[in-house]
């Protein structure tokens, strides 16, 4: 093999929390331990996650040429063998090859760009722009990038103007009430006090949601300049970042950023003509779900319980330490650099007419490419799922797709072709939430998908107002009967009490959703709704013939064994934990139902596919 090289100008290595969690820190060494066999020097630069996380680790080779090429699920094994083909041998078309960036040389023949490959083609990098392109903990990269232009922007205007501009911009509120960020802004620039504070939201809480965690790990300034411009535009001195302690990689680079920012005279001391002063702090979460509600978030930060509490007087008028204050997300606050940056016609032109600019969606669950996808408002369900997210894996078909999180609803097959925005998702009885994509096979339960969001919604709620703690446990115990087999009973009796369980549990879920104090309350009762809505066949299997159409409910599923196709081994029988399966050696056995649990041991352990489940 040559030894000789031509000199990399830098490795990029995906190292947010998916790209370690598969190795990435593996790969980083080897990539050391190659530059140092051939005596060469390689800027081994850390990124945050370019969303594709099916396939990390990803590393990206610049050459001395300026090219800067893609590869996807790179380990320490093969690290080393790439770095030989694209440096050495000038070979790019490997496995696992991604493509190359637009970075202003001409491109590589026959090397397809990044953004032509189908994970990336139908979206729309804005807020994620250097997510997984830069170092996250240099501010000279951000600054390479426009860092910090928005900032300066701001601050040759006046405050009202900032708000106008964000108010041309159309954007709404990320964090799932897709309200608009300029009012919220332009109400607590109103509000009289000397005290103001930014609140920066990252109390992701949503299950399979890491939309924020992403942005904070792999383009933390943005969020930063953000609260700047925030506090700025509102009057404010002062910005907390709520971030959950589950992100030790997204506040230790909070952190650092901060530490930079104050070196370098960005916070606490005097800036622009009106000499503002800003100052960051962070404020670590303890993981309650319930926090994410922003009144239960000031909460947790004034040291109290995290409870929410009645509005008016609204956060913009008595906020934080009854101080006029805002709560953004982090997507918000990330935008609203890129907003102030290139102004808010850029950001108009995307979306639809009362739903602007794009989305950050953490797509997971029954789907090809899970990851995080930016998408512009008004695309449809199917472009992200199909076409993005390469459809359902092993032929399945698609059922649902849960988006908004727990207090989400469902979307089924029959609307695959909606259009992604506030008012059309609103028209289903969904929500879009921070932006959780949970696809949904044939083989999902819809009765036991909403007993678990439930389950989720019971344990978070905080239990300061009567409809949701009283109400969620209700319903989910109504659910919980629903998938569990029903005490033996009289006919009569016990269709009686199948209908009423139907019944009970629609009024119960609609009297939640409105009497429940907060959000959280309020849109609980939406899984048990939307599935209601359009998979009510499913929830009649279950309450009249006790029956689970997916075969998900090990409660309601009939184990029995053919006789014909068992030899009589006595493995069931011996590995059966309540002795329910009866039976001489080397003739077949039987299950008794009666004392049968449904715990699935049988099908498991039977050689010879005699147990059979209905």
């Amino acid at each position: 093999m040559s030894t000789t090289t031509t000199k990399a100008s830098r490795v990029f290595i995906g190292m947010g929390t998916c790209g370690l969690a598969t190795g990435a820190a593996g790969v980083k060494t080897a990539v050391e331990k190659w530059a140092e066999a051939h005596g060469t020097t390689i800027d081994i630069t850390a990124t945050g996650c370019i969303g594709y996380c099916k396939a990390e680790p990803i590393m990206d080779i610049v050459t001395d040429t300026g090219h800067r090429v893609s590869y996807s699920n790179v380990t320490p094994d093969v690290a080393g063998f790439i770095l030989d083909e694209v440096l050495v041998r000038r070979n790019y078309k490997l496995d696992g090859l991604l493509g190359q960036f637009k970075n202003g040389v001409a491109p590589l023949p026959g090397v397809p760009l990044i953004e032509e490959h189908p994970f990336f083609r139908k979206q729309v990098k804005y807020v994620l722009r250097n997510c997984g392109v830069i170092d996250p903990e240099s501010i000279a990269a951000y600054r390479a990038h426009g860092g910090f232009q928005g900032l300066e922007r701001a601050l040759s205007m006046s405050p009202k103007e900032v708000i106008a501009e964000m108010m041309r911009s159309g954007l709404r509120g990320r964090g799932g009430g897709g309200f608009p960020a300029a009012k919220k802004w332009e109400l607590a620039n109103a509000s009289v006090g000397e005290k103001k504070y930014v609140i920066c939201n990252a109390d992701e809480g949503d299950p399979g949601a890491f939309m924020d965690r992403s942005i904070l790990e792999g383009d933390t300034y943005a969020v930063l300049e953000g609260m700047m411009i925030a506090g700025y535009a509102i009057g404010a001195d002062e910005g907390i970042v709520y971030c959950r302690a589950e992100y030790p990689l997204a506040i230790e680079r909070i952190r650092k950023a901060i530490a930079v920012m104050k070196a370098e005279g960005l916070l606490e001391a005097p800036a622009g003509k009106a000499g503002f002063r800003f100052a960051l702090r962070i404020k670590m979460g303890a993981g309650a779900f319930v926090c994410g509600e922003e009144t239960a978030l000031m909460a947790s930060i004034e040291g109290r319980r995290g409870m929410p509490r009645p509005r008016p007087p609204f956060p913009a008028v008595s906020g934080l330490f009854q101080k006029p204050s805002i709560v953004n997300n982090v997507e918000t606050l990330a935008n609203a650099s890129h907003i102030m940056r290139e102004g808010a016609a850029s950001f108009a032109s995307m979306g639809t007419q009362n739903s602007k600019g794009t989305k950050v969606f953490a797509l997971t669950g029954k789907v090809a490419n899970a990851g995080l996808v930016e998408v512009p408002m008004g695309i449809t369900l199917r472009e992200i799922v199909f076409d993005i997210g390469g459809g359902i894996p092993g032929g399945k078909a698609f059922k649902a797709v849960q988006i908004g999180g727990p207090s989400g609803g469902c979307i089924p097959a029959e609307h695959l072709d909606i259009q992604i925005d506030y008012e059309s998702l609103k028209s289903v009885g969904a929500i879009m939430g921070s932006g959780g994509l949970v696809v949904m096979d044939e083989d999902t339960c819809m009765v036991d998908m909403a007993r678990y969001f439930l389950a989720f919604i019971t344990s978070e709620s905080c239990g300061k107002c009567i409809p949701c703690r009283e109400g969620t446990q209700r319903l989910y115990e109504i659910l919980d009967s629903i998938v569990s087999p029903y005490t033996k009973m009289e006919d009569e009796a016990e269709n009686l009490l199948r209908f009423n369980r139907v019944l009970n549990m629609e009024s119960l879920a609609q009297v939640i959703k409105d009497t429940s104090l907060c959000g959280l309350g309020q849109t609980a009762p939406n899984p048990v709704l939307s599935t209601l809505r359009f998979f009510r066949r499913e929830y009649e299997a279950h309450i009249y013939d006790r029956k689970c159409p997916a075969h998900q409910c090990k409660g309601l599923l009939t184990f029995a064994i053919d006789t014909n196709a068992c030899n009589g081994c006595t493995l069931c029988a011996k590995k059966c934990p309540t002795q329910a399966i009866v039976g001489e050696k080397k003739k077949a056995h039987y299950i008794v139902d009666e004392k049968c649990i449904r715990c699935g041991t049988c099908h498991d352990v039977c050689r010879f596919n005699a147990v059979t489940v209905s």
